[in-house]
């Protein structure tokens, strides 16, 4: 695992495990809500965005986590593996709660956290595995055959992972 792509929806807990894995592997993270924000909250030009992410997958170690499916192909064909969080809706709005009490809103680039919430987010968050999750798997079958697929459905199953690769199994 040298290319590690980590998708999932939002609060999910990528970033918090992109942390994880970089540190048990001595890999460098990208969290993307840092790279598609300014300070401002302004986002890049859809162009820009896409060619730094073709810049990093060009290194030979990364984890690079965040969704953006219109620039997840990038990532998909670089990447050697694929941490898919496919975790409830409930768990997911209960991580975005987590996240607003943690940090009280706003960027924060040291973790790789954007923290906005918008009903039109939380809409999002609730109808992802209805609507984005069938959009993922296609494009994993496109762009990603050649990877390491991992999904993870639970918080016990994160962990359980991180056991795993940190023992070496």
């Amino acid at each position: 695992m040298n290319k590690i792509a980590i998708i999932g929806c939002g609060g999910s807990g990528k970033s918090t495990l992109a942390r994880q894995v970089a540190t048990i592997l001595d890999l460098p993270v990208t969290h993307l809500d840092s790279l598609y924000y300014d300070d401002q909250w302004n986002p890049l030009p859809q162009k820009e965005f896409a060619a730094r992410q073709e810049k990093l997958v060009v290194h030979d170690r990364w984890i690079i986590e965040g969704n953006y499916a219109s620039t997840l192909p990038i990532r998909l064909r670089a990447a050697d593996t694929v941490v898919f969080l496919d975790l409830p809706a409930i768990t997911c709005l209960w991580g975005i709660a987590q996240r607003r009490w943690r940090y009280r809103g706003g960027q924060h680039a040291d973790v790789g956290v954007y923290d906005r919430i918008t009903w039109s987010f939380v809409r999002y968050i609730a109808g992802y595995r209805r609507t984005m999750r069938p959009r993922v798997r296609q494009l994993l079958a496109e762009h990603a055959p050649h990877a390491h697929l991992v999904t993870l459905t639970s918080r016990r199953q994160a962990k359980g992972f991180l056991a795993r690769i940190g023992t070496g199994r």
